[in-house]
C-alpha cells in the first residue's frame, strides 16, 4: 500500500467519524454512542458550531477534500506530484491545529471530553505524519 493509498484509507475513517457526529448534530441520530467521556456535553456546547455550521461538518468537509486529493494523487500519472503532496500537508496541518484548538476547548472551557473528537484529532495527527512522509519522498524523487 502506498502512502497516498494509506491517506485514502485514513480519510475514509475520518469521513465516517465526522459524518456520524454531523448526523447527531443535525438530529438524524438521537443519542451518541460514547463509552468514554461526555460526547453529548461537547457536541451540544456553544463551541460545537462555527459560523452556524456544526464543527463536525467542517471536519467532514476537510476529510472529503483530503480524500479527493489523495485519490487523485494515487493515480499513476500523479504519484510524484509535489503540489498534491503540499496540498495534503496543508489540509492535514491545518486540521491538526484546528483539532488542537478544539481539544483545548474540551479540556479547559467545556470541561468534558468526547472520545469521538479525540479519536478524530489523533487521526489527523496520523494523517499529517503520513502526508509529511509523502512530501519528503516526492521531493527527494523530484531532485533525483
Amino acid at each position: 500500500m502506498s502512502r497516498r493509498q494509506l491517506l485514502v484509507l485514513l480519510a475514509l475513517v475520518g469521513v465516517g467519524i465526522a459524518l456520524y457526529l454531523t448526523l447527531y448534530k443535525v438530529g438524524v441520530i438521537g443519542v451518541l454512542s460514547c463509552s468514554i467521556g461526555s460526547c453529548e456535553t461537547v457536541n451540544t456546547s456553544k463551541w460545537s458550531m462555527l459560523f452556524g455550521i456544526p464543527i463536525a461538518t467542517w471536519g467532514l468537509a476537510a476529510c472529503i477534500a483530503l480524500l479527493a486529493i489523495a485519490m487523485v494523487g494515487s493515480t499513476e500519472s500523479r504519484q510524484a506530484s509535489v503540489p498534491i503532496a503540499r496540498a495534503l500537508v496543508a489540509i492535514s496541518g491545518w486540521s491538526v491545529l484546528f483539532s488542537g484548538w478544539l481539544t483545548y476547548l474540551e479540556l479547559f472551557v467545556i470541561h468534558a471530553i468526547c472520545i469521538w473528537c479525540v479519536t478524530s484529532a489523533l487521526l489527523w495527527v496520523a494523517i499529517l505524519a503520513v502526508s509529511l512522509a509523502d512530501l519528503r519522498a516526492v521531493q527527494r524523487a523530484a531532485i533525483s
